[in-house]
């Protein structure tokens, strides 16, 4: 990946890879998770925890790695499922279905996923005969024969915990590249008589992140699976390409989205509600019927209530709009509240910030903001009160009150027409 950030730890949709595979594990239920790390890997552990890590310090393959996780693991002897932390888009299906074929009549020793790339590549092959699953060899090993198989390893396995550590302890590096491969483990378990077998996944569940390019065409393929979910649960995508969502992303039911919508991490939105193109959305929520765009931003901490309208150009952070409230055009409003039917006129902004501190904001029911007003926080603006278009409000306006702060309006009579005389006469 050429970063110093660990390869697992790159977001696809908003999320470290290896959290997806972890989400997609969760819900199996299982009875021990550990990760094998590499060296100086603390984020990763931090990003997984509460599910222990160990340490593989030497990088010896495949096999070596699995070895490093018999302490955590102890004496379990349930199915292990071996999983790859760059390959986070595979599903629960897919591991259910492994399980299930471990645990099927035939009760192989080892399951592994295969699947079938429109370009083998550099992948090992599957060699399948009608005893089950023979062999696993990899590319550099395979003969021609063997490499004109179009199905290929994936890496991940189902095992039955009772023999996988003797399988693990007969693996030897004599091979090609001098490592331990957990490929070797279906010929040993073969040794021995046991069965093994194999299920069939779709490519594009395990595809392996290594680099940059292989990273955008994850987060591809997971914008399209999201999309489609949010479709299937009843939101309208009036050009489902051009929006981009997070893995956490939650849309109601008859939620309109326009082109060009970004959903960061932690949105929130409610039934009924419009959103228009260009928006920008994250750790926020919106309640039903709101209206918002084009070129909102919702930041963190953003509260949008029900049928209120934030509109183009507007930024709402760490504030709470109530219910009917508006702020239709170029406002921003930070560590705020408006209260319910309150009017935010154009150009308004809560000075929220003073160098050192935040400083909140308060805007009553049915207050009437004024265009080109600046609220210096902390200030209060009563319910129903009203703010003369312009004005700098550094202390508290009482409910119902008209407040004005603002230079006064001076006119100079014919100023204007002695300014035009004068000027063309020096151009002449």
């Amino acid at each position: 990946m050429k970063s110093s950030l660990p390869k697992v730890m790159h977001p696809v949709a908003g999320r470290p890879m290896v959290n997806h595979l972890m989400g997609t594990v969760q819900p199996l239920g299982p009875d021990k998770v550990v990760v094998v790390i590499g060296p100086d890997m603390e984020r990763v552990s931090q990003a997984v925890a509460p599910f222990p890590t160990v340490v593989q310090t030497e990088r010896l393959g495949t096999g070596h790695a699995v070895a490093q996780a018999r302490d955590a693991l102890g004496d379990f002897d349930g199915d292990v499922l071996i999983l790859y932390g760059d390959t986070p888009l595979i599903t629960q299906a897919t591991l259910e279905r492994m399980l299930a074929e471990r645990r099927g009549p035939h009760h192989p020793a080892v399951v592994v996923l295969g699947f079938r790339p429109d370009d083998p590549a550099q992948y090992g092959r599957l060699v399948v005969g009608a005893e089950g699953l023979k062999a696993i060899v990899e590319h550099r090993e395979a003969t021609a024969e063997q490499r004109a198989i179009p199905l290929c390893n994936s890496g991940v396995m189902a095992i039955d915990g009772k023999r996988l550590w003797g399988l693990i302890d007969r693996i030897d590096n004599k091979n090609a590249k001098g490592e331990y491969y957990l490929t070797d483990v279906v010929a040993l378990a073969r040794a021995d008589g046991s069965n093994c077998s194999h299920v069939e996944g779709a490519p594009e569940e395990l595809l392996g992140i290594n680099c940059r390019s292989e990273l955008a065409t994850a987060e591809a393929l997971v914008q399209r699976r999201l999309r489609e979910t949010a479709m299937e649960n009843g939101a309208t995508l009036i050009d489902p390409a051009t929006v981009w969502f997070s893995w956490d992303t939650r849309l109601g039911k008859d939620v309109t989205v326009w082109p060009h919508v970004v959903f960061g991490p932690g949105v929130v939105i409610g039934d009924s509600v419009e959103i228009k193109g260009f928006c920008h959305f994250e750790g926020c929520s919106v309640a039903d019927g709101a209206n918002l765009g084009p070129y909102a931003r919702l930041r963190p901490g953003a509260k949008i209530g029900h049928g209120a309208h934030i509109g183009n150009f507007v930024e709402v952070k760490n504030a709470t709009i109530e219910d009917g409230a508006k702020a239709n055009h170029l406002a921003y409003i930070g560590d705020a509240r408006v209260g319910a039917g309150a009017n935010v006129g154009a150009g308004t902004i809560t000075c929220n910030y003073d160098g050192f501190h935040k400083s909140f904001t308060d805007i009553g029911a049915g207050a009437f903001i004024g265009s080109n007003s600046a609220l210096v926080a902390p200030v209060k603006i009563g319910d129903g009160a009203v703010i003369g278009a312009g004005s700098v409000i550094t202390k508290e306006v009482t409910p119902g009150a008209l407040a004005v702060a603002r230079g006064s309006q001076m006119e100079l009579k014919g100023w204007a027409e002695r300014f035009r005389a004068q000027n063309t006469k020096k151009e002449g």
